[in-house]
């Protein structure tokens, strides 16, 4: 099984994605659009951005966890990561945005 896209509708009525490994975990969230069509082209943007590390910003929160965003060229956060224990596991994350993405389905989901 690929990665992919789950398109969906938060509680706030905001369209939303997500990406996902192949095996089911959560490796990029978005932030919420309006517009279905906003949503969709932000999955476009990670699909075509995903494959150049310079589109990645690696952060360190306050509380010491690491996470990274993913950008568009015009430096708009298109996605988000979790937070990880430790910088070795955020770049296994990277890795996996990578490799899933370009060629992730999107599928439609109800919550």
């Amino acid at each position: 099984m690929a990665g992919k896209f789950e398109l969906y509708v938060d509680k706030a009525g905001e369209f939303r994605f997500r990406l996902k490994a192949a095996n089911g975990q959560n490796i990029l969230a978005s932030q919420g659009y309006n517009a279905k069509s906003s949503c969709v082209n932000g999955i476009e943007s990670v699909k075509t951005n995903a494959p150049n590390d310079d589109m990645f910003e690696r952060k360190v929160t306050e509380a010491g966890k690491f996470l990274f965003n993913l950008k568009s060229p015009n430096h708009q956060v298109i996605g988000t990561s979790q937070s990880y224990e430790s910088e070795a596991s955020m770049e296994k994350g990277i890795e996996s945005v990578k490799n899933n993405a370009p060629d992730a389905e999107v599928v439609e989901i109800t919550e």
